[in-house]
């Protein structure tokens, strides 16, 4: 029997958005609207929907829905905001923040997953996302600065280069902790008193690898 991705997919708002605590109408739609199965391998597309992160090859994730919606929401990503992502993966959580208006930027530093995201959120005509191959601890200097900030894998600290391209009244959201796969998600908020810094809850993501990562 054909599997109806648009069900999966209002049934992943429900389940495992809307009854965890996901408020954030816009995060809800723009969810409930992109084919997730289509940023996973083939073999793994039956799986897209479900309560898990999936493998992506090279040692790479994509992050389990209610991750993508609780951070996307914690950013408070207005239309026109210009956000930086580190570690665009196979492009799911880009296409999310692209949907809520945002001018995405976003540094992969795998090249194989760099071009397959590329080209898949092209297809998708999400315009709004600009994909670059590099160091993503270092940033994006050229495009700095920004009003929002994501990071998708964990390390050790905030890498300074990421708070000094947040904008002022920026938020930057990002897994850390002292232990690979083990860290506090955090919400930075850059203040004239300077950043201040929000413990929100545990969780697991693949190392933040770079010159200010692991």
């Amino acid at each position: 029997m054909r599997v109806d991705p648009k069900r999966q997919r209002e049934r992943m708002v429900a389940d495992q958005l809307i009854a965890r605590g996901i408020t954030d109408a816009r995060v809800l739609a723009a969810m409930g609207e992109l084919p997730r199965h289509l940023f996973v391998e083939e073999a793994l597309a039956s799986q897209a929907y479900l309560d898990k992160p999936l493998p992506l090859g090279e040692g790479q994730t994509i992050s389990q829905p209610y991750m993508v919606a609780l951070m996307s929401q914690i950013l408070e990503v207005a239309p026109g905001a210009k956000v930086l992502e580190i570690g665009t993966g196979s492009g799911y959580q880009a296409a999310v923040l692209a949907k809520l208006g945002a001018d995405v930027h976003t540094v992969e530093r795998i090249p194989r997953l760099c071009a397959s995201a590329r080209e898949r959120l092209l297809g998708m005509g999400l315009f709004n996302v600009h994909v670059k191959q590099d160091d993503g601890t270092l940033g994006w200097p050229s495009a700095a600065p920004f009003d929002r900030i994501i990071v998708t894998a964990g390390g050790p600290e905030v890498p300074q280069p990421l708070v000094d391209q947040l904008a002022e009244g920026g938020r930057l959201v990002m897994p850390v902790g002292p232990a690979r796969r083990s860290q506090c998600l955090v919400l930075v908020e850059k203040t004239p008193a300077g950043p201040h810094t929000s413990e929100i809850c545990p969780v697991a993501f693949v190392d933040l690898v770079g010159a200010h990562g692991w």
